[in-house]
């Protein structure tokens, strides 16, 4: 008993801090994986949107959303390929920074970009750990293909680390798909996609992301597995859903995203007319001079200072500069922008 209370009275953090066990979840506090938990037991939607900047990130968690993905997509939407391919794990610890400085509630998610967790078990959890301490995440995203992928899951999950995986269409993959193809539509692919998903929840997976499945196949795998299903293009039947921040937004009409925007994603918006107008609005003042106008011109000198001015570069030789500085400041005279003293 003396000794407990000695090692107490040494400590200088409160002993309820210490001993005090786990605070309660709370909505102002970070989503963890006991939150996704009770969500699920309860049969409460798990929310969960893909971004990949720090703008995105605050809108997103502002919004409450449960789970935030910086997707492999980033390929696809912010930098303008045909495939998720391309992307590096260099390229994703970029974005993933960014969203980290961002959100400071929504539980974070990283995908493992294509070529970073193929070749080996160790290499999958160094990638994994690069994700954690550099990038600010949460936990890993992983696609599963194939054998050797359920083992790089199960081999993060043992390193320490969350992992959610990823069944039905697989971007990665598409060298053997033969393209963005929804998968589950015969019996054969249909129950290749169910014993996946089983298999990533045996790995130690704490969710799964079912892509572009039927939603009969969706159901049954929701209903199966006893973590959570987050579908994209898969229906109502799982136990949540994701879709991509500009997508959902209608961010953008241009021909190439129109080419990489799936068929099933809802536009909650056009903020890509907003913004296209505000662009096209912005050029015409600009061309026109009625921006920027007085209200946007707020730094001011007073008239002595401007008549010293003038005298130093007429001093320097600048006699042109001299006369624009002079007629610009006589501009603001004109328009009733400037007093005599040179205040607002």
């Amino acid at each position: 008993m003396l000794r407990r209370l000695a090692r107490r009275l040494m400590s200088n953090v409160p002993e309820s801090t210490v001993y005090g066990g786990p605070k309660p979840q709370s909505p102002a506090h970070r989503v963890t994986l006991t939150h996704l938990r009770q969500k699920h037991r309860r049969g409460q939607p798990i929310t969960v949107v893909t971004a990949y900047d720090y703008p995105s990130a605050v809108h997103v968690d502002s919004a409450g959303i449960d789970v935030l993905i910086v997707g492999d997509s980033a390929a696809m939407v912010v930098h303008g390929h045909d495939t998720t391919l391309p992307i590096t794990l260099d390229d994703m610890l970029l974005h993933c920074r960014a969203v980290a400085r961002g959100a400071s509630r929504s539980l974070l998610v990283s995908d493992l970009p294509f070529g970073s967790y193929e070749s080996s078990a160790s290499r999958a959890v160094d990638s994994a750990v690069r994700m954690l301490k550099e990038g600010g995440m949460d936990a890993i995203k992983l696609e599963a293909a194939a054998p050797s992928r359920i083992s790089a899951a199960k081999a993060i999950v043992e390193a320490g680390i969350a992992v959610m995986g990823h069944v039905g269409l697989t971007p990665q993959a598409i060298s053997i798909l033969g393209g963005f193809r929804p998968q589950g539509k015969t019996v054969s692919s249909a129950v290749k996609v169910v014993e996946t998903a089983l298999a990533l929840q045996d790995a130690g997976c704490f969710s799964v992301v079912l892509e572009c499945v039927p939603a009969p196949v969706a159901a049954a795998i929701t209903s199966a597995l006893h973590i959570p299903t987050i579908g994209i293009g898969a229906g109502p039947f799982c136990s949540g859903q994701v879709l991509v921040y500009h997508d959902l937004l209608g961010m953008l009409q241009h021909p190439h995203h129109a080419k990489v925007t799936p068929k099933f994603c809802k536009h909650y918006a056009q903020v890509g007319n907003v913004i296209n107008k505000a662009l096209t609005e912005y050029k015409e003042e600009v061309e026109t001079h009625s921006f920027p106008s007085a209200a946007h011109t707020p730094y001011q000198i007073s008239e002595a200072d401007v008549e010293s001015f003038l005298k130093e570069l007429e001093n320097r030789g600048l006699n042109e500069a001299a006369s624009a500085a002079a007629a610009a400041a006589e501009n603001e005279v004109t328009t009733g922008k400037r007093s005599a003293d040179g205040s607002c």
